[in-house]
């Protein structure tokens, strides 16, 4: 009786998690992420602060770096996403600007420094000017764009005016090393503490929560996640069939003993 339910149970956490375990091939992915934990970014690149100042990302990472990537006419996930990232920096138990940064890079060549200035200015309302320097906004020419969205993984495509891309963020320790992806909007303080003690020590963990990716859909029309009904409904259906193929087997288990006495 125990191997079965044992087995039952391998059979549905498998149907959930086997997807998302895979390896991950890059060659098919066009849009969302290509994992690169341990991998060292290239920290030559150079780009434009919201301040219009000329810099490389060596200059910049000095302490574990939440990095993130948008683009500023963004009608979809980017808003939502900032808006995620400064209500966590509100809520962790980690101090902005002292032990941890904030990079955000717009990957749309024609952003420029002042409209990242007045993007900028959107999501640090509850942050103290002296933290709010710490979230920086950077823009950029197209080769360096390539060279930091294809060493994090970050992979997008252009549509029409637009882009498809993939939400989330990913920590940078001190001297450049990708160690953690957190995907989605929202992000627990938990969550993203733990992730930037990581980053401060040079230690990449795997990606454990994958939920965004195992029951959302990118829709790159509408450019957000869109709920996959077939794949939730046919994990609830395989767990609701476990359960009552093991009740019957419990029933008529009673019903035997009962039968005996």
């Amino acid at each position: 009786m125990r191997k079965i339910i044992i087995l039952l149970l391998s059979i549905f956490v498998f149907s959930i998690n086997g997807k998302a375990q895979n390896p991950i091939n890059p060659d098919i992915v066009e849009i969302g992420w290509v994992e690169h934990l341990g991998d060292t970014i290239p920290l030559d690149l150079v780009f434009n602060s919201e301040v219009n100042k000329q810099v490389t990302l060596r200059e910049l990472i000095d302490k574990p770096t939440v990095l993130s990537f948008v683009y500023f006419n963004c009608p979809g996930v980017c808003n939502p996403l900032q808006e995620g990232i400064a209500r966590v920096a509100e809520k962790v138990d980690m101090e902005l600007g002292k032990d941890y940064q904030i990079l955000t890079i717009s990957f749309d060549v024609t952003d420029t420094p002042e409209k990242a200035q007045k993007k900028k200015k959107n999501f640090i309302d509850n942050i103290v000017k002296e933290k709010a320097d710490h979230w920086i906004y950077l823009t950029g020419d197209q080769e360096n764009i390539d060279a930091i969205t294809e060493a994090v993984g970050f992979r997008y495509k252009e549509t029409g005016l637009d882009f498809a891309h993939p939400s989330g963020v990913i920590l940078i320790s001190p001297d450049g090393m990708i160690t953690r992806y957190l995907y989605g909007l929202d992000f627990l303080p938990f969550d993203l503490k733990m992730a930037i003690i990581e980053a401060q020590k040079g230690m990449p963990k795997p990606t454990i929560n994958k939920v965004l990716q195992y029951c959302f859909n990118y829709d790159p029309q509408g450019q957000s996640y869109t709920l996959s009904i077939t794949r939730v409904a046919g994990t609830i259906i395989m767990f609701i069939a476990a359960l009552i193929f093991i009740g019957l087997i419990i029933g008529r288990r009673k019903s035997q003993k009962a039968h005996k006495s």
